[in-house]
């Protein structure tokens, strides 16, 4: 199966019974794959989902290693034809953990001699012992998943942030299910989509999420021109309005939008655009 919206996918797997493994160089398809012959068993993610992984490059992978285990990395440069590039998509992905241990320093750091430059380094010795790298912040390490893949299987980027959200009394979309409709509401999230269907007459619909899950947003035509810049180009959106429920159907109807992208830092972000 192929995941067609990984950041979602992963909040999937924080609210239900579906469980899912990292991409990794000794057990990865190209596409994403249940891991058993239960649907319970949990989901090995692809080589798909890696930035910058080339179809014919996951092919090779998965010949050479049906012929034998990989040794190490140099033996997975050497057999499945990968260059500089095919190692660093997959030592940012930490996808050489089983050939490389779990600090995704020490892949980054054994990738780049792995396909040597021969007629450079002819005639000299190199030193294959990987130094005492430490280990990434979760910060970095989230930052690093996001540039890699689009998501992010560690905690969600909102969580470090929720104290500092809290300063500004920004609730989470759990507080939000909890308000009864009518009451003003304060939201902040990453923004995943934007919808803006000819049929609406302008309205803009956004989908903030966090953590802890989804707030749908109603962005009305008039406030669309107001927050224009906010509403289309922010990757971190704080929005303050009404919360509106009719039966299981739940908005937050937008009264005003505040741009905090400069909270996410490094963080790369994308969203669907008025799909």
């Amino acid at each position: 199966m192929v995941l067609a919206y990984p950041r979602s996918y992963r909040r999937t797997q924080d609210t239900a019974a579906l469980r899912c493994s990292r991409v990794d160089i000794d057990g990865s398809t190209l596409d994403s794959a249940i891991e058993g012959p239960t649907t319970s068993a949990p989901v090995r993610l692809g080589f798909s989902l890696l930035r910058g992984m080339r179809e014919d490059v996951a092919g090779r992978i998965e010949l050479a290693r049906a012929a034998r285990p990989f040794v190490d990395v140099a033996d997975l440069a050497r057999r499945a034809q990968l260059d500089r590039h095919d190692l660093q998509v997959l030592a940012g992905a930490n996808a050489l953990r089983s050939l490389a241990g779990d600090n995704r320093r020490d892949a980054l750091w054994l990738a780049a001699p792995a396909v040597p430059d021969r007629d450079l380094l002819r005639g000299t010795e190199c030193d294959d012992a990987v130094p005492a790298l430490p280990r990434a912040s979760e910060g970095h390490e989230i930052v690093t998943d996001y540039r890699a893949m689009g998501f992010t299987l560690g905690r969600h980027p909102l969580a470090q942030l929720r104290d500092r959200l809290a300063l500004d009394h920004l609730q989470s979309a759990e507080q939000l299910a909890t308000l009864r409709s009518g009451q003003l509401a304060r939201a902040c999230g990453v923004v995943t989509v934007r919808q803006r269907p000819g049929t609406a007459n302008g309205v803009l619909f956004l989908t903030l999420e966090d953590e802890t899950g989804q707030v749908n947003v109603i962005l009305w035509p008039g406030l669309l021109e107001k927050f224009r810049k906010e509403a289309l180009g922010a990757a971190l959106l704080a929005v303050y309005g009404v919360r509106q429920a009719e039966g299981k159907v739940r908005h937050l109807i937008a009264s005003k939008l505040v741009d905090r992208t400069e909270l996410l830092g490094a963080l790369p972000t994308t969203s669907r655009e008025f799909c």
